[in-house]
């Protein structure tokens, strides 16, 4: 019972604090106003995602293990 109490505070009051200071001293050390900062966030994630989906999955190493094989099994 005092475990879910302490996760429930900590979830609920420490880390959106935790995020908003994280926030706040990002923007200022790259002297940008806050809400820049959450849209460029966002921004990065999403071309992430996009990267991951398109080129990026040909990049996959267990794509890539299974070419490779094919590949030399085809020279032999």
């Amino acid at each position: 019972m005092i475990a879910l109490l302490l996760y429930r505070t900590v979830a609920d009051h420490v880390l959106p604090w935790a995020m908003a200071f994280a926030t706040r001293m990002l923007a200022r050390s790259l002297n940008m106003p806050e809400p820049l900062v959450h849209s460029t966030g966002d921004y990065v994630v999403a071309q992430v995602i996009a990267f991951e989906h398109g080129f990026g999955r040909s990049l996959c190493p267990f794509r890539l293990a299974r070419l490779l094989r094919a590949w030399w099994r085809g020279l032999h």
